[in-house]
């Protein structure tokens, strides 16, 4: 009769583990459902679809780990390091990464329904074509991380640290993103869709060819932001300060300017203005006041 996996000592599980990986039919797949691991050191550990539901690991120290194609689902992993660990093609559905360390790590096509990351440090990390739902993102730090092509929907990620993210082509549905500071970010192709970035601080931002419709900039901070080629469809930036933010060949269907500051945006055309809301709390181009009027020249800064 097989001993269980739970009687047997940590390091024998990862030995039988690292022969499984080898040859399935030497070894054993590691299943650490359910255990207790707290403070464990497993830096740099063979965890390549190993089975961890429902474990705890807080403030386990996983930097550098393998753990691609792991199914960590409800497992708890709060203020562990994960620093340079690999969770590629990792289910992380309803795992609570809380305060946890995840700089340099990778989370690409990982799998992440009603997961939480808050106030988690992800600088650096890569998120390629991973699918996010219901999840949380709250007060994270995620400077230059990079999500191309990954798909979120109802995500939230208010009052976070976004500086110089990519969103290359990525795809985000009713998502909250108000207060975030996310200066320098890229949203280059990527389609929007009521989501809220109320308060957002986006200066410099780049939208170029991305689709954004029906989404909230009310009150953000757009300051020499990037909209070239760029579909605006429905969008609110009432009292979003847009000066020096750039048009060129972009759509503005119905877009909300009323109370917005466009001193000095560059490339809108009189079309684009007609096309969109202004009224006389506008500061168009020119430096005027709105609401635009065909023929006044005052689309050009």
């Amino acid at each position: 009769m097989s001993i269980p996996q739970t009687q047997i000592p940590l390091p024998g599980i990862l030995r039988a583990h690292a022969a499984w990986l080898e040859n399935p039919l030497d070894g054993l797949q590691a299943d650490l459902s359910s255990l207790t691991l707290n403070d464990e050191d497993l830096h740099d550990v063979a965890l390549a679809r190993a089975i961890l539901v429902g474990t705890t690991l807080l403030d386990a120290n996983l930097a550098g780990a393998d753990l691609s194609g792991a199914v960590l689902k409800s497992a708890d992993l709060q203020r562990a390091n994960l620093a340079g660990a690999d969770l590629t093609a990792a289910d992380l559905s309803l795992a609570d990464f809380g305060g946890a360390w995840l700089r340099n790590a990778s989370l690409s096509e990982a799998v992440m329904h009603r997961s939480s990351f808050r106030r988690a440090k992800l600088d650096h990390a890569r998120m390629f074509d991973a699918s996010l739902e219901e999840s949380w993102f709250t007060g994270v730090t995620a400077e230059a991380m990079c999500l191309h092509r990954s798909r979120f929907y109802e995500v939230d990620w208010s009052d976070s640290a976004l500086g110089f993210a990519q969103f290359y082509h990525a795809r985000l549905q009713h998502c909250r993103m108000a207060d975030i500071t996310a200066s320098g970010a890229s949203f280059h192709g990527a389609f929007l869709d009521h989501c809220d970035l109320s308060r957002a601080v986006l200066d410099e931002a780049k939208f170029h060819g991305a689709a954004i419709v029906q989404c909230t900039f009310r009150d953000a901070n757009l300051r020499r932001a990037d909209f070239r080629g760029a579909s605006l469809k429905s969008g609110d930036f009432s009292r979003a300060v847009l000066d020096g933010a750039r048009f060129g060949g972009s759509k503005l269907v119905t877009a909300d300017f009323r109370g917005a500051n466009l001193a000095g945006a560059r490339e809108m055309t009189a079309e684009q203005l007609l096309q969109s809301l202004t009224d006389r709390a506008t500061i168009l181009p020119s430096g005027a006041h709105g609401p635009y009027m065909r023929y006044s020249g005052a689309e050009r800064p």
